[in-house]
């Protein structure tokens, strides 16, 4: 890529590929993917500074959020994972006095989990955070611009939402 083309695009190195090498690079998926990893990256490290959460930490945290206690179960789904792989950052969530965890009452088997006050208040700096990082992303942008950004990252949402329909029905 030409040191002409990576300036106008203002991109930072480690987001420039070289499209003559890996020309999948030049593809809208690639970019958005590009662009998505760069702001887990600084989300994760602002977040470990922040209140000392791993990203699994945190994601855990983010999804209990200011919500009624939920089973161990629905919070793994909710986060993507599966319950073991969970249980060792709730174990540590817990010993730092982050979430707590009891039986649910209609159901022995099943255990809650919810954030105490220490929990809700990383989970706020979570969110302040978040909304602030979101402000700077999108502060170079003309409102309706913006707009307009949002109403192709909907419809290209739909259609890859459409896209993984089709091919979980041809597999």
């Amino acid at each position: 890529m030409t040191e002409k083309l990576r300036t106008e695009r203002a991109l930072p190195p480690e987001a420039v590929v070289d499209s003559e090498l890996a020309p999948i690079t030049a593809m809208m998926s690639s970019r958005l993917m590009v662009l998505a990893n760069l702001l887990r990256r600084g989300a994760m490290l602002r977040y470990k500074r922040l209140t000392g959460l791993s990203s699994v930490e945190f994601g855990l945290v983010a999804s209990l959020g200011r919500r009624p206690p939920m089973s161990v179960v629905r919070l793994a789904e909710a986060v993507g994972m599966d319950k073991g792989q969970i249980s060792r950052a709730l174990a540590e969530l817990v010993a730092r006095k982050l979430v707590v965890k009891a039986a649910n009452p209609r159901d022995n088997r099943e255990t809650l989990v919810s954030l105490t006050k220490a929990g809700l208040a990383a989970h706020d700096a979570i969110v302040a955070g978040a909304q602030e990082r979101n402000r700077r992303l999108l502060e170079q942008l003309a409102p309706a611009d913006l707009e307009l950004l949002l109403g192709h990252i909907d419809r290209l949402t739909l259609t890859a939402a459409e896209m993984l329909a089709a091919e979980r029905g041809r597999g």
